[in-house]
């Protein structure tokens, strides 16, 4: 499939997802958006990936926003289109049976942060920087970052981010537990698709109803996501690797688990 503002690339068992849009510092359009639905929609199709990493070109920006340009002077029906492609394609990530690994490069502002905390795990430059500005143009975040955000990082913290738009460093996202892990500029691709390929050797039924458990039950009642908890554990008990795991456990011998 070709794209004009997305590359992937598929090197299995991963795949490099990044907004190519350098001279906007990769800002999103309605274009690119869709994009970005058509690329994680295709790889989860794609039996040869296991694990997948998201990140912009360039070195200054992972998303830096929306592309203002693009969106002066448009109507809120259009507006409420565009906010609402942006749900689908977070949900497309969430729900998607495969882990996604923000390699967060440079500014994550507004639908750029909304984009890395649709993903799995982030994974940041150190001279990256996390914000949600939209306040600043009259607005709110319009791509789910009053929800994820309070989400991830506690409601306090999350109405300092979103009523004041100030942007933050990689470390504060790291102490507030909006990124994962930090890494020099130089060794963040190297780490994050290191850690990608890690997780696409782990068992992939089992990995994906673990992204499952956690991504619809953390938001339910405690009874309800035990629930959601224990039919994904009888999905992974009635399955073929459960067997390999175990007897692989007992033989003192690297599973050799079958691929979904």
């Amino acid at each position: 499939m070709e794209f004009n503002n997305v590359t992937v690339e598929v090197s299995k068992p991963i795949a490099i997802v990044t907004v190519n849009r350098p001279k906007v510092l990769n800002a999103l359009n309605l274009e690119t958006v869709g994009e970005l639905g058509a690329a994680f929609s295709m790889l989860e199709q794609n039996d040869d990936v296991r694990a997948i990493v998201m990140t912009g070109a360039g070195e200054k920006a992972f998303v830096a926003g929306a592309d203002i340009t693009e969106f002066r002077g448009k109507a809120a029906p259009e507006m409420i289109v565009f906010a609402k492609k942006g749900h689908d394609v977070a949900r497309i990530m969430e729900s998607m049976g495969k882990p996604i690994i923000a390699a967060v490069n440079g500014y994550a502002l507004g639908g750029g942060c909304e984009m890395a905390m649709a993903c799995d795990i982030r994974f940041a430059a150190e001279t990256a920087k996390f914000g949600q500005p939209e306040i600043l143009l009259g607005l709110i975040p319009g791509m789910g970052g009053t929800q994820r955000l309070a989400r991830l990082v506690g409601i306090g913290i999350a109405r300092e981010l979103v009523y004041a738009g100030e942007q933050i460093t990689a470390q504060r996202a790291y102490e507030i537990g909006l990124v994962n892990r930090l890494f020099p500029a130089d060794q963040l691709m190297a780490e994050a698709t290191k850690f990608a390929h890690k997780l696409a050797s782990m068992p992939s039924h089992a990995l994906k109803m673990a992204k499952l458990a956690t991504n619809f039950g953390y938001d339910q009642s405690l009874d309800n996501g035990l629930m959601l908890e224990t039919q994904c554990f009888a999905h992974c008990w009635s399955h073929p690797n459960l067997e390999e795991g175990v007897a692989a456990f007992l033989e003192k011998r690297k599973a050799n688990f079958h691929e979904d």
